[in-house]
Order: structure tokens, then C-alpha cells, then sequence
């Protein structure tokens, strides 16, 4: 199923695809020049006001505080209970997430092919992965490794902030700014993921680490946190601004997830989760559903354009993938 807007013959490049959102896939408008105040308002409103990824992570960061957090007179003393507390949380919900999303699109299929970027199930037997299958490739590295390095910085983040080392931000103290750290950290997390990735392709790098998560060619919601360790500790480690910056735990909880959470559904392989053919959550990235299939593009995402200003840029279009074929010439 290629982009139904078009009306010219299938390009080599559309028939790699099962489906193609529409192109050109445009940037974040907050780094645009001039600047449109009118755009950035529409690009926000679009990303923080209407139900999706932001808005569901806030209300689980806001329940972890409230009913799944230790205290930080708990986080003082680095004692079993807690850590352990924080660690299962973790891996509870990486589990429903993933798991549910998998399990929809990728075993129960409820909405088929519609929506899907690419048209290949996931490998079910290659030497290529631990195990010999993607998936549980995927579901080891994430629950182990994954989850150890997310709970781990979660558990230095609350333990400095208890004792003074990390600054600790009063929600009522200042609401204002409180809010807006909310909408400030996925510009950060963009921001710092760009350079931890591009550092991630430097040959020797590449080998070691990154090249455990680009076995996936074809991606599904496992994929997002199957990392190698090196990966997951550069990867996670956008949260140490907060050493400098004062936030509450509940902007840590966000960060966290957010980074956590969003790599699944961002590796979901799908545009969107329909419900009675609609529409009901968006999803899967094609921005980075294209770098893994082509490994030298995109490699930050839509909010900070990076890739705009390096050349690396894979706008979706036909005529974007020629300069990009000719650029890897």
C-alpha cells in the first residue's frame, strides 16, 4: 500500500514500502528563520493538547509519583527496597506497553497491514539475533540491560536529589516553570539524542554497541530499547542535566518514560493504532524508520533539525532519496 496521494507511477523508492505517510515529513517550526510564532503554536498544540504520547506519559509520570515513588526521605540511604520497588515498576511497564503493542499489531494483527511502513513480518529465524529471533532478541536486551540502566539512573537521580548533590525543583514554589520544563524536555532529549547517536555511528562504536539494535532492519515495539549496554548508558544518561537543572521528581519520572516509552512506540512499525478505523493513537516514526533501513540518514529527530543542518536529511520524498543515494556514492 503506497502514499494514496499519489498519482504518478511507483518509484523505486515508494516500492520498498508498504505505506508512506505524506512527504515531505516537516521539522519542528521552532528553529525555522524567520521565526512563525503561529506555526510553533500549531506545532505545540499539536504534540501537547490533543490525546497522544506527551500527554499519556505526564499522567504516568503523575501516578508513579503519587502511588508507585518512594519518597526522597526513602532515597537518602541507597537500601534494597526502594531500589527493587523502582526496578519492577520499570519493568512493568515496558511490559504492558510493548507487550500489548506487539501483540496487536504484530501477532493478533487487528488492523492487518493498514498503516504499516514495512511490508516484512519480524525475522523469526536468523542467526543474526540472540536466540535466533528478533523478537526475543529485542524482548532480552530491553527487559535486561534496558531496564537496569532506566531504573539505575531513576534510582542516582532521586538518591542525589535527597541528598543535596542535584537540585531539587518545589512544584508549587514556581508552577509556571514547573509546566514548562514539561515542554521544554523532549527538545532536550532530541537535542541530546542526535549527538549520542551520531557518536554511536563512529566505526569502532558502531561495532562494539549500536550495531546490536541496528539488526533491526524491520522494526516493532521490542525494538525500541534493544540495546547494547554502552548504547543504553549514552542513550539514558540525557537526564543528568537535571544535576544542573532543579526539577521535581515527577520531570524525572517524565524523562525518563518519555525516553523509555517513546522508543517503543516510535519503533511500532505503525503510522498509528486504529480503532474502528480511526485513528487512535499515533505511532511509529517513518523519520526513523528510514534510517534502519538506510543507516545514514536521520539520525536525531523532528524537534531539533540537526540533520537539516548537517545534510543528513531524509525529508520521504522521492527526490530527497536520490540525494541521498547520491550522497552515499
Amino acid at each position: 500500500m503506497s502514499n494514496i496521494n499519489s498519482k504518478e507511477p511507483e518509484s523505486r523508492f515508494a516500492k520498498q514500502w508498504n505505506y508512506r505517510p505524506e512527504a515531505p515529513i516537516q521539522t519542528s517550526p521552532i528553529f525555522h528563520w524567520p521565526p512563525n510564532p503561529l506555526s510553533i503554536i500549531r506545532w505545540f498544540s499539536a504534540r501537547w493538547f490533543v490525546f497522544g504520547e506527551n500527554l499519556i506519559i505526564v499522567g504516568l509520570a503523575f501516578l508513579a509519583w503519587k502511588y508507585f515513588q518512594p519518597s526522597l526521605e526513602q532515597t537518602i540511604s541507597l537500601e534494597l527496597g526502594w531500589t527493587l520497588k523502582i526496578f519492577i515498576r520499570n519493568i512493568i511497564l515496558i511490559s504492558v506497553v510493548a507487550g500489548c503493542l506487539h501483540l496487536s499489531l504484530h501477532m493478533r494483527r487487528t488492523q492487518g497491514d493498514r498503516l504499516k511502513f514495512d511490508q516484512r513480518d519480524m525475522t523469526k529465524s536468523s542467526r543474526m539475533f540472540t536466540f535466533g529471533n528478533q523478537v526475543r532478541d529485542n524482548m532480552f536486551w530491553t527487559l535486561t540491560s534496558g531496564v537496569f540502566f532506566w531504573s539505575a539512573f531513576e534510582i542516582l537521580m532521586f538518591w542525589a536529589m535527597a541528598n543535596g548533590y542535584a537540585p531539587v525543583l518545589g512544584w508549587l514554589d514556581n508552577p509556571i516553570w514547573s509546566i514548562a520544563l514539561l515542554f521544554l524536555t523532549p527538545l532536550w532529549i532530541s537535542f541530546h539524542f542526535y549527538w549520542v547517536h551520531r557518536l554511536l555511528h563512529w566505526p569502532p562504536l558502531y561495532r562494539i554497541a549500536h550495531s546490536l539494535h541496528h539488526r533491526n532492519t524491520n522494526v516493532g515495539p521490542w525494538s525500541g530499547l534493544s540495546m547494547h549496554p554502552i548504547e543504553h548508558l549514552l542513550f539514558f544518561s540525557s537526564i543528568l542535566i537535571h544535576w544542573v537543572v532543579a526539577a521535581h521528581p515527577i520531570h524525572i519520572l517524565f524523562h525518563m518514560q518519555h525516553q523509555a516509552l517513546t522508543a517503543v512506540t516510535s519503533h511500532a512499525g505503525f503510522d498509528a493504532l486504529l480503532v474502528k478505523d480511526k485513528n487512535a493513537l499515533s505511532l511509529g516514526n517513518f523519520h526513523h524508520q528510514m534510517h534502519h533501513r538506510y543507516f545514514e540518514c536521520n539520525y536525531g529527530n523532528l524537534e531539533v533539525p540537526w540533520d537539516k543542518m548537517f545534510g543528513s536529511f531524509h525529508d520521504g520524498t522521492d527526490e530527497s532519496h536520490a540525494l541521498f543515494v547520491n550522497r552515499k556514492k
